[in-house]
């Protein structure tokens, strides 16, 4: 198995194992990145809860899933963005306005999109979910 993109292979996991109908989903390896997504996705209520499990080299994520993911994947290119740019990615990367979030990493740290527009933030698009 390569590993170009764990972030890519994290969110394609957890779609398939939404998909299939699980209610627990094991993904690795697990990194900063990783869990910023994660933690993300949890307080927007796409996920339950995320736990970090010691597994040597390469922790594991134990993730709950709650069945509302409808799709999920990372943006690649990671496209940059400036503060009054994030509309455009918005129209491509979700099916509706206010439907779904996209997760960007900004100089402040990784947030979705609506609270970087809030905050007058550019960064680069790093995931989507809705």
């Amino acid at each position: 198995m390569t590993m170009n993109d764990p972030l890519s292979n994290v969110l394609s996991n957890l779609y398939n194992c939404e998909r299939v109908g699980k209610k627990e989903c094991v993904v690795k390896p697990a990194s900063k990145v990783i869990n910023a997504v994660l933690a993300i996705m949890r307080d927007k209520g796409y996920i339950g809860e995320v736990k970090v499990v010691e597994a040597g080299r390469g922790n594991l994520i134990e993730v709950a899933l709650l069945g509302r993911i409808n799709k999920c994947g990372v943006i690649k290119p990671r496209f940059s963005f400036k503060k009054g740019d994030v509309e455009k990615y918005e129209k491509r990367y979700l099916p509706a306005k206010n439907f779904g979030i996209m997760i960007v990493s900004t100089p402040k740290g990784f947030m979705t999109h609506t609270e970087s527009k809030e905050k007058g933030f550019g960064g680069r698009l790093i995931s989507y979910v809705y």
